[in-house]
């Protein structure tokens, strides 16, 4: 089982459409996903066709004392979710709390890896530097690091420490665009850990939100969907566990 995190530079760059993406491109590939929602905003629901008042979600589930494998959904024989749940304003504030009921989520998946229940699992992390990420950063095999190529991620690449071995993932580059193309080539000759592809602005990956679907359900041939089904044979050749043995 690889565990991967997704989290992006700053919010939003994407990185909650590109992980639910991701985990539909994975399950069309054959491989068994569980994608977990660690953000408060709790809206990567919304993605997999969840009603907006449904509460519920792994932290409302330990917060209320239950266990935390009720929350989890089917969406596919192959993929399932488990979402963050809603919050109360107090409970959002107490940062102790939240650092508590994700040290128990963490503490119970790392029982999953030799379960040999799903292949994958992926995780919408939050951005920013905060003990709740910094639990699921911790479990994570691999991570990638969300960016979009404009200014403000230019400068946080240079002033904003990163998890340690994360791969650089550009979403949102628009085609046309000279500032966008010189900050990519910039990258490209300063950033080595930058993956080798990118996912290009597609007006899809807004609308399939508002359809509550994954982007390659929603329209498989949008080039953004052929990027991300693209990324998910990446994470299959260096990043499945019998890729990272042969690598070692």
């Amino acid at each position: 089982m690889t565990i991967l995190g997704l989290q992006g530079i700053r919010g939003g760059v994407g990185t909650t459409s590109i992980t639910a993406a991701l985990a539909w491109s994975l399950q069309l590939l054959g491989e068994s996903v569980l994608v977990i929602d660690a953000c408060p905003d709790n809206l990567l629901r919304l993605s997999f066709n969840v009603e907006y008042e449904n509460p519920t979600g792994w932290a409302r589930s330990l917060l209320d004392g239950n266990e935390w494998r009720d929350a989890g959904m089917r969406y596919t024989t192959q993929l399932d979710l488990l979402p963050f749940g809603r919050l109360a304003a107090n409970e959002w504030e107490n940062a102790a709390q939240l650092d508590a009921v994700a040290a128990q989520l963490t503490s119970a998946l790392k029982g999953l890896t030799t379960q040999q229940h799903y292949q994958w699992v992926l995780i919408d992390l939050p951005h920013g530097v905060s003990p709740l990420a910094r639990h699921f950063i911790d479990l994570c095999d691999n991570l990638f690091t969300i960016i979009k190529p404009d200014t403000n991620c230019h400068v946080r690449l240079h002033q904003q420490p990163l998890p340690t071995g994360a791969h650089l993932l550009i979403n949102d580059l628009r085609i046309g665009s000279q500032l966008q193309d010189d900050l990519w080539q910039v990258w490209l000759q300063s950033q080595p850990r930058m993956m080798p592809m990118v996912i290009h602005r597609d007006e899809a990956m807004a609308e399939c939100l508002a359809s509550k679907q994954p982007l390659g359900e929603y329209r498989s041939d949008a080039l953004a969907a052929e990027e991300i089904l693209t990324l998910a044979n990446l994470c299959l050749l260096h990043f499945a566990p019998a890729a990272q043995g042969s690598e070692a």
